[in-house]
């Protein structure tokens, strides 16, 4: 499998371990505004890394890849939020975390090459 393929099937891990986790929390407005949050940004990485592969040119795969930089981000500010009001166990966020921070920094150095080619 080469590097795309791995990349996509890690984005896509990371939203089912985002639906997961969130979907079972209990019902309130607070919660599911974050719930509907995180499970938003976080598919949005997956979906956007899939266009990021089949892309048809330089200048749109940079574009999708900033997409995928930014909702992985997002995903990582609604895990901070959620940590914070201690919304689910912290070993989950620990995992949950360390996987959105590692997507942001590979694939902003992926648009930064991009960029630079």
């Amino acid at each position: 499998m080469d590097y795309n393929e791995l990349f996509k099937e890690r984005t896509k891990k990371l939203a089912i371990e985002v639906i997961s986790s969130f979907s079972n929390l209990p019902y309130s407005d607070a919660i599911s505004v974050i719930r509907k949050q995180i499970i938003r940004s976080s598919t949005s990485v997956a979906a956007n890394y899939r266009a990021v592969i089949r892309a048809r040119s330089i200048k749109e795969k940079y574009a999708k890849l900033s997409i995928v930089v930014e909702e992985a981000d997002e995903t990582l500010f609604w895990l901070e939020i959620s940590e914070d009001l201690g919304l689910l166990p912290s070993e989950i966020f620990k995992h949950l975390k360390q996987e959105a921070e590692e997507i942001v920094k590979a694939t902003a150095s992926y648009r930064k090459k991009l960029n630079e080619n």
